[in-house]
């Protein structure tokens, strides 16, 4: 088996060779296997290793901020072509024993609410995260992979930098391409390629909780070859990672590939597509026995009624289970964080109109 090496003393930038943090079809891969064959990728963190166990809060405010996400790769899978179906086994993942979570200002779902940056650090022992930060919160080991994807063709860079840009001018909200941090720092690469924060129809930043050990993931290849990358592993996170950070995480993960030929062509299938042959997770975490749920409707805080808006729903949500584990005794940053590393939103109900229903689901096990 193949074993593409890290080392993540040492930042992207510096071994530009191991891995890249922009898709763009003109980087060179860095290993080729066979469909079926093995291969182990070793992963930095979301941050390139910038957060330590040592870092504190007033440290963020120094960090480069358009490096994530720094990925192993491109591998160059032998045979496959444009319009095919690639799919991905992850056959393991190895968590390394350290992990963080921060608050951004300005970002994730309640990026309106919050000013100030907060981080908590995580130790991994015996299947479980804890945190000096978060005392009495043990976090079981759902271990995924939050980055994982293929290379986009030349036209799809300029195809979605336009559709980004154009969402930008009407006042929303896309990275578009900074050569700033850019690794490969080589042009055109550098200026062009996509950013790695969005998700797209080449899969990318999903953060798909569910992408764990033993999970297929299928991608329409664009390119020859796929040129499949991965990396921003996760040692958990609640189903939307409402903060911007789950507890992010350096890993390792072995892969194994298949070719179905033409398949996405002939279905016109778009969008990655996901399946699990087992539980993604033990049952009792992935459907917790013990939960307590709070809602959400699309009303402003003011009382203003909104149609069909499962965003503000998702975000009352959230707020009202902030408000939950605050009367527990905890501070508003230690909720937001649980609420991203622990709590699921659900849809509950998307035809009721006008008050659309989202669901936070809180396991009650991971209090110690």
């Amino acid at each position: 088996m193949q074993h593409i090496t890290v080392d993540r003393n040492e930042r992207l930038r510096d071994a530009p060779g191991s891995g890249h943090n922009r898709w763009h079809p003109a980087i060179e891969p860095i290993a080729v296997v066979q469909p079926g064959e093995l291969i182990r990728l070793d992963m930095r963190d979301a941050a390139d290793g910038q957060i330590k166990p040592t870092s504190r809060v007033e440290d963020l405010v120094h960090l480069d901020t358009k490096v994530a996400h720094p990925l192993t790769g491109p591998i160059h899978i032998e045979g496959a072509m444009p319009g095919d179906l690639l799919e991905v086994e992850i056959v393991e993942i190895n968590a390394e024993p350290y992990g963080w979570t921060r608050i951004i200002p300005g970002a994730g779902l309640l990026r309106e609410e919050i000013s100030d940056p907060y981080l908590v650090h995580w130790h991994v022992t015996d299947g479980f995260a804890r945190s000096e930060q978060i005392p009495g919160v043990a976090i079981p080991d759902s271990s995924f992979i939050g980055t994982i994807g293929l290379a986009p063709s030349q036209l799809q860079c300029e195809e979605w930098t336009a559709r980004e840009a154009d969402l930008l001018s009407r006042g929303g909200i896309a990275p578009l391409p900074d050569a700033v941090d850019a690794v490969p720092a080589e042009e055109p690469i550098a200026s062009s390629g996509l950013r790695t924060l969005p998700p797209r129809e080449n899969g990318g930043n999903m953060d798909i909780k569910q992408l764990t050990s033993g999970s297929l993931l299928q991608i329409p290849v664009a390119v020859d070859g796929a040129l499949f990358s991965a990396g921003d592993c996760h040692f958990a996170q609640g189903d939307s990672e409402c903060c911007i950070t789950a507890i992010e995480m350096a890993a390792s993960a072995v892969f194994r590939f298949k070719i179905y030929p033409q398949l996405a062509a002939e279905n016109n299938i778009r969008f990655p597509r996901i399946s699990h042959p087992g539980f993604f997770i033990p049952p009792a975490w992935a459907a917790p026995h013990n939960f307590t749920a709070t809602m959400g409707m699309p009303i402003t805080p003011d009382g203003i009624q909104h149609g069909e808006d499962l965003t503000l729903a998702a975000k009352n949500a959230v707020r009202e289970m902030i408000q939950l584990l605050m009367e527990r005794g905890y501070t508003r940053d230690q909720a937001y964080v649980i609420c991203s590393v622990a709590v699921d939103l659900r849809i509950s109900n998307a035809v009721d109109l006008p008050n659309v229903t989202v669901s936070a689901l809180l396991p009650e096990g991971i209090f110690e």
